[in-house]
């Protein structure tokens, strides 16, 4: 197994962040969840253009190729934003 690799994922969410959905993974990969996580709130502001009442960021493990691919896991990297 390689060295693990980060991405954001954009979430779009209904009211609450019960139900959140994936809309976009942003091709920038980090090599740390540190700085995946720093760069979060930057990704929120830019991809800000989906339709659901609130939007998340979210560090996850980049995808191994096919054939050595690891269950995806959630990271404490996320970072909310809520429209009024």
């Amino acid at each position: 197994m390689g060295p693990v690799t980060f991405v954001i994922a954009i979430m779009g969410c209904a009211d609450g962040s019960a139900a959140c959905t994936p809309v976009a993974t942003l091709p920038a990969r980090y090599e740390s969840q540190a700085q995946c996580a720093a760069q979060t709130e930057a990704a929120l502001t830019a991809n800000s253009d989906f339709d659901f009442p609130t939007l998340m960021a979210e560090c996850r493990p980049a995808k191994a190729p096919a054939s050595t691919s690891a269950p995806e896991q959630r990271s404490s990297g996320t970072a909310p934003i809520r429209r009024s």
